[in-house]
């Protein structure tokens, strides 16, 4: 009975731990690099993703080297992989990249990112409905000619 207390006290400390770390990225491996860093883009905030995702693969752009690279990111946060990449962008930028010239900060850079990751594909969904069916609204167009 005395055993009870001290194996629950290990359990939850256990989880407290494991759960501590879904945030950091396993960088073991290329395979499971690449498989963390998506579990935590999903569980990231909508505004946060595309930053993170961003500067995710500008690190792994600057880092050519498997083993450098996993070794960049290996235990990092999201917060910490997106101030290696607004390094990453300030050091471009001041090199002269030409992607980067034409946006004024970071901020800008993402912003644009995120109005083009929020337009993918509307328009194809919006093309995707049969003419004459009752469901898809009235969506017809009249031309004068």
């Amino acid at each position: 009975m005395k055993k009870l207390p001290l194996i629950l006290l290990l359990a939850t400390s256990t989880m407290l731990v494991a759960c501590n770390n879904g945030q950091k990225i396993n960088a073991n491996t290329e395979k499971t690099a690449y498989r963390s860093a998506k579990i935590i883009k999903t569980r990231l905030p909508e505004e946060k993703r595309v930053e993170y995702e961003m500067s995710f693969w500008m690190v792994r752009d600057q880092k050519k080297d498997n083993a450098e690279f996993l070794k960049a990111i290996d235990e990092k946060m999201p917060d910490e992989i997106i101030s290696m990449g607004k390094e990453i962008y300030q050091k471009r930028k001041a090199d002269g990249f030409a992607e980067y010239q034409q946006y004024k900060t970071w901020e800008e850079m993402m912003a644009k990112y995120d109005r083009d990751r929020m337009s993918q594909g509307k328009a194809k969904s919006d093309v995707k409905e049969k003419i004459g069916d009752p469901k898809s609204g009235n969506r017809d167009v009249i031309y004068n000619m």
